[in-house]
């Protein structure tokens, strides 16, 4: 179980790093332009980067949460596995969204 937990914080700094630029940049639209849309921009990737860092500290300063969570009596593991393909896809829809951000 430990190569699915470094997968997981992988996944986690991946998506912190993807989320600071979106929201560096959504920011900077925001302050430029001061429409609804873009401060919806801004605060969706403000919560989902604050999602993110609590997830990071879950499985990476807390041992003991991340023990409770990957122990198979607790979490079974395709309920493992449903979680870690949720972050994948997470990670996906948030690289396409900074893609489509830069064009």
């Amino acid at each position: 179980m430990s190569g699915m937990v470094d997968l997981f914080r992988v996944l986690f700094g991946v998506n912190l790093l993807l989320l600071a630029g979106l929201l560096a940049i959504w920011l900077r639209n925001y302050l430029e332009f001061r429409s609804k849309h873009t401060l919806g921009l801004v605060l969706f990737s403000a919560f989902l980067l604050a999602e993110n860092a609590l997830g990071l500290y879950m499985f990476f300063l807390d041992d003991t949460l991340t023990a409770w969570i990957l122990d198979p009596e607790f979490v079974p593991p395709i309920a493992q596995m449903a979680m870690l393909a949720l972050r994948v896809l997470e990670t996906g829809g948030i690289a396409f969204l900074l893609w489509v951000t830069l064009d």
